[in-house]
């Protein structure tokens, strides 16, 4: 794998960590982007789970972006880069410097293709409706309409890190959970994001991408409530459920894999 980051931009530097992992017998198609989600990284979301393997043997390059206070990217001490509008232009900025190039009718291997999870879904929704012109197909997993982040009890959760009971929200106690489960994460940045995020709540009805959509959700997944109102408003969508997979475990099934390849190709 190919592991470096993203070049500065008028003079300011997220340093997001960038891997690219090309495919062995690459077939005549875009590289598929990945965007983890929050409290994760590329690497725990996309090569444990053997995505990146079942990409690869699938002909299709992979590109993995490691969120700001996420992998191996930097915690900047900006709080506006965590913000998704911010984190949006820096992932179109390691976009540009992987060369991808805008769709063009006459090159099959133009634009790319997208993959998100969880918060990387709620990124990629908005990168597509933003960004047509560089997106061709993409593949939303743990979708839904509410956003847990604006909704999350910071406070709770800083009374919580600093030895005090844990959130009465389960949401919010849950997202520190996974948070919390990553060694070395960086837990005040990812609190910062969480604020900076609730700056910019997501709302997907303002914004729609229009390119073919597939929507993967396990269906013991709450946090894809609202996954039907996501397929009706998206003109060309569809929804893949998962039986028996909830919001943690859904990223490791075969189905989502094998359902996420044959629409992407």
């Amino acid at each position: 794998m190919d592991h470096h980051s993203v070049h500065a931009v008028e003079g300011i530097d997220p340093r997001l960590s960038i891997t690219r992992s090309d495919a062995p017998d690459p077939l005549p198609l875009p590289p598929v982007v990945l965007l983890h989600g929050f409290g994760s990284s590329s690497h725990r979301n996309w090569v444990d789970t053997g995505w990146v393997r079942v990409l690869n043997d699938a002909g299709r390059s992979a590109i993995m972006i490691d969120l700001p206070a996420h992998g191996d990217s930097a915690a900047p001490a900006d709080a506006g880069a965590y913000a998704p509008s911010r984190m949006r232009a820096d992932i179109l900025q390691a976009l540009f410097d992987e060369r991808v190039l805008p769709l063009e009718a006459d090159s099959a291997t133009s634009g790319v293709d997208v993959i998100g999870y969880s918060l990387g879904s709620r990124l990629a929704w908005e990168l597509g409706a933003t960004q047509p012109e560089m997106i061709r197909r993409m593949v939303l997993g743990g979708p839904g309409t509410a956003d847990p982040l604006a909704d999350f009890d910071l406070a709770g959760a800083e009374r919580s890190l600093a030895g005090g009971p844990p959130s009465e929200d389960p949401t919010t106690a849950d997202l520190l959970r996974m948070a919390q489960a990553v060694p070395h994460h960086d837990l005040p940045s990812l609190l910062a994001m969480v604020s900076a995020i609730k700056t910019e709540p997501f709302t997907p009805d303002s914004a729609v991408p229009k390119m073919p959509l597939l929507l993967v959700a396990g269906d013991q997944d709450d946090y894809a409530a609202g996954i039907a109102d996501l397929e009706r408003w998206a003109p060309d969508a569809r929804t893949v459920r998962i039986a028996g997979r909830n919001h943690a475990s859904t990223i490791t099934a075969r189905q989502f894999k094998d359902a996420a390849v044959d629409f992407l190709s």
